[in-house]
């Protein structure tokens, strides 16, 4: 079996690998590049698995024309920037102490070595730089099921680094076979590690989670999650009912997946806190969740939000009411994103001044939002 594609093809990344080759070195294409070419997946990183050491690749580079990076030279890593295209190349490892999050590795010259150090089958495929496929671990027969399946024993794979417990739900939603469902093993071993999770950094739990949100219809992989006990191990209270009502809303009305606002829909304690989101996504989760609860009709969420955030809060109030959004909502949201306020604060001075002047101004921006918009500024004043 071969590979075929503009990302393997193009001159530049052809260029690393004979920088490889020539010097008498393996290059091997693995991973995310392999897995999504074979599933028709869009390529984003392109990872290069070698047996050179990581500072002969940097040497090699250099004498090429090429620029070495070391993005994480004591792990082997080496970022090869080829006509603005970064390719990393990482010398094989394997483990040789693990600590739930982080391990200690050693250099390996053995692509099966490097292969069983790896989470999941899937991800263990390598090919060579004509694209020919390697699989060295029984990957390819799990890629063509979807089955998202743990290397060789579940439980030692994640005791490894417990951030795979995350990654194995993420990669089911995005690969995995819906109708097939999760490999039980790899569910029991994530059930029985819970402990383990409360000792990831919150980057890291963020970072996955929101992965997991971005995929076309993340839902079961969230209710396995959910029964499996791991949802709750990291975000305690969330409930993943109103997203599968959310999902479903979304297809309905051909609304792109927003994963702050699926994030919402889960709800949960201190989210913006365990899950460390950035300043502008807490906010965002703060405002789409008051504004969903609250009583606000479309033209004024129109007015207050405009027309991409008043959708998303209407699509989130349907969710967690499990009801249909109201088809005429979206006439009203313009309308309101359209309207301007039609009175200021110099109109209502020096009568009004300091706090009265503000409640005052609030006090007819209400009745102008409830009459439709159609108050003008003589009708108020």
């Amino acid at each position: 079996m071969k590979l075929s594609g503009a990302w393997i093809e193009v001159q530049a990344t052809q260029v690393v690998c004979r920088m490889l080759t020539e010097a008498g070195y393996q290059a091997l294409f693995v991973g995310g590049c392999v897995r999504n070419t074979l599933l028709g997946a869009p390529v984003g990183d392109i990872d290069i698995a070698t047996d050179a050491r990581p500072e002969v690749v940097a040497h090699l580079a250099t004498a090429t024309g090429l620029k070495p990076v070391p993005t994480g030279f004591e792990h082997g890593t080496i970022t090869v920037i080829s006509s603005h295209i970064p390719h990393e190349v990482t010398t094989f490892r394997e483990d040789v102490q693990t600590f739930g999050r982080h391990a200690v590795v050693a250099f390996a010259t053995d692509i099966h070595a490097d292969a069983r150090r790896r989470d999941f089958t899937m991800n263990a495929l390598y090919a060579r730089p004509d694209g020919t496929v390697i699989d060295p671990l029984g990957g390819l027969e799990d890629l063509r099921a979807r089955r998202v399946r743990f290397i060789e024993d579940a439980d030692q794979r994640i005791r490894e680094d417990y951030l795979r417990v995350l990654r194995f739900f993420r990669f089911h939603a995005w690969y995995g076979d819906p109708a097939g469902g999760l490999d039980p093993d790899g569910l029991a071993a994530c059930a029985s590690n819970l402990d383990g999770l409360a000792d990831l950094s919150r980057e890291r739990v963020g970072a996955e989670i929101r992965k997991l949100l971005a995929a076309p219809d993340p839902a079961p992989a969230l209710a396995a999650m959910q029964a499996a006990g791991v949802l709750h191990a990291i975000l305690p209270g969330a409930d993943g009912r109103a997203l599968t009502v959310m999902v479903h809303l979304e297809s309905e009305t051909n609304i792109a997946p927003d994963a702050i606002l699926r994030l919402t829909a889960l709800g949960g304690e201190a989210v913006a806190d365990r899950l460390r989101l950035s300043k502008a996504d807490a906010r965002r989760v703060c405002l789409l969740r008051e504004a969903a609860v609250g009583g606000a009709r479309a033209g004024e969420l129109g007015y207050r939000y405009g027309v991409e955030d008043g959708r998303a809060i209407l699509l989130l109030r349907a969710a967690l009411l499990d009801m249909p959004p109201d088809p005429q909502a979206v006439e009203g949201l313009t309308q309101g994103a359209d309207a301007r306020f039609p009175v200021a604060a110099a109109d209502l001075m020096p009568e009004y001044t300091g706090p009265a002047l503000g409640a005052r101004l609030q006090a007819l921006e209400r009745r102008w939002i409830d009459s439709g918009f159609v108050l003008r500024r003589e009708d108020l004043i």
